[in-house]
């Protein structure tokens, strides 16, 4: 009778260690568990994502936590922030919402940042010593993304614009690069077999690609470059050119492009301001490069319409693109130019995944943030996207991918620069200075208005 009663305390304790070892079942739930497994619902606003991109990573996070629940909500463009700030005042807004990487200083003051750890409530299924299987229910805390982790496992462009004084503000699921798309008909037209590699090769192509009538009116552009007013991003072309050419565009929070950068091998000459005479010559009439003015409709359209061979884009242009070809537009993709003799540089354009200061959920919504951003998730994302990867990790897979190949082949090149703490401010002064310049007015003197300007935005 003893050792009978012996054995059914060891299986007893046995048992109670199993328990304890895989987590506690849902029968036995402490008032911890109770609170962890309240319904919790999660707001994530967007703009250029559907809803159903994230439909998959969505559903995957909720079978671990079936308490939470996750909704997206996609805004125009043109509302998005409008909508946002007046949420946010009226604390009505979103737990999540997405800003373009040159935002994030603006709002660093309504954004919270990542925690060292979060701590979630986990529901899992787990076969017992009888092989039925049984739902576990446990709650488990666990380390959060550093920021030294963060900068092995992401490109570069997203630590320079993610992390501030060692803190984690967002979080990216892709990084689109500045590309150079062409029309193949035009360019068979011209006898010409192939996109420039470099910048004084899309000069001479243009020169080849550029056709006016008799009265010298542009009926054709080779390329659509030197305006502000109609060329779609334009500030980032202009960007990309500077900085290839040696200009540093801030430096110790000053605004510097317009200046010769400290210990510049050729002193007597001005990296940012011979970039800007270089993009500007294009919308010039005197220049033998001219090839576009402000009669033409926005570049995207133009090049749609096939009146412009060469444009500067992103992979997220690449479906209105498509919606406007109806078949007649036979275009390509390749890289941007680059200097020769010069190491590449290329530019990035993408959006950041934050948490609202105002969060009743800050906890949950930046485990949810984190679970999506990894490897596994991402490529569920990119896969139904087709945009280019934040993760370093996933670069080559995408270098062999025919479709992603030449935004992949940018990644690791890809840089930005701070604008302020109103990056849409900056562009409009940009944009006026190109128009400036190319009114005539003193090159040096504009330039100098314009770092002006932008620095009033900078603190």
């Amino acid at each position: 009778m003893f050792k009978l009663r012996k054995t059914k305390l060891i299986t007893l304790l046995l048992l109670a260690a199993a328990m304890v070892l895989a987590g506690l079942s849902c029968k036995f739930t402490t008032p911890a568990l109770k609170e962890a497994l309240k319904p919790v619902e999660l707001t994530w606003w967007g703009t250029y994502d559907d809803p159903q991109n994230f439909a998959e990573v969505i559903n995957d996070y909720r079978a671990l936590h079936p308490h939470i629940s996750v909704t997206y909500r996609k805004l125009r463009p043109e509302e998005f922030e409008r909508e946002l700030l007046n949420a946010l005042a009226e604390d009505r807004g979103p737990d999540i919402f997405s800003l373009p990487n040159t935002w994030l200083t603006k709002y660093l003051p309504k954004i919270e940042p990542l925690p060292p750890k979060t701590k979630m409530a986990y529901v899992t299924s787990q076969k017992s010593l009888g092989l039925k299987e049984e739902t576990i229910t446990e709650i488990r805390e666990s380390s959060s993304l550093t920021a030294p982790q963060l900068k092995d496992g992401y490109l570069d462009v997203v630590y320079q614009d993610v992390v501030r004084d060692g803190k984690i503000y967002g979080l990216p699921l892709s990084v689109d690069t500045l590309v150079l798309f062409y029309n193949r008909d035009l360019f068979n037209n011209a006898g010409l077999p192939l996109p420039p590699a470099n910048w004084l090769d899309l000069q001479e192509q243009v020169k080849k690609l550029t056709y006016q009538d008799k009265n010298g009116n542009l009926i054709q552009s080779g390329a659509a470059l030197g305006t502000g007013v109609n060329v779609d991003r334009g500030v980032d072309i202009l960007s990309l050119l500077m900085m290839q050419n040696g200009a540093q565009m801030t430096v110790g929070g000053q605004v510097t492009f317009g200046l010769v950068p400290a210990n510049f091998p050729t002193p007597n000459y001005n990296p940012g301001l011979e970039a800007i005479r270089f993009y500007t010559d294009f919308a010039a009439p005197a220049k033998e490069v001219y090839t576009w003015n402000e009669t033409f409709p926005n570049s995207l359209d133009a090049f749609a319409q096939g009146r412009v061979a060469m444009i500067f884009g992103y992979n997220y242009h690449i479906p209105y693109l498509e919606a406007k070809r109806s078949g007649k537009l036979n275009y390509a993709i390749a890289k941007a130019p680059q200097i020769e003799g010069r190491p590449e540089i290329n530019f990035a354009n993408y959006r950041v995944q934050v948490v609202s200061k105002k969060s009743r959920y800050v906890n949950e919504a930046w485990d949810f943030l984190q679970f999506i951003s990894r490897a596994a998730q991402a490529r569920k994302y990119l896969a139904k996207t087709s945009q280019p990867a934040a993760l370093r990790a996933l670069v080559a897979e995408q270098q062999a991918d025919d479709r992603l190949k030449i935004f992949a082949d940018q990644l690791l090149t890809s840089t930005s620069w701070y604008r302020g703490r109103d990056a849409l401010a900056m562009e409009k002064t940009f944009s006026e200075m190109i128009d400036l310049i190319r009114q005539g007015g003193g090159l040096r003197e504009i330039i100098e208005l314009t770092t002006q300007k932008i620095q009033q935005t900078f603190y």
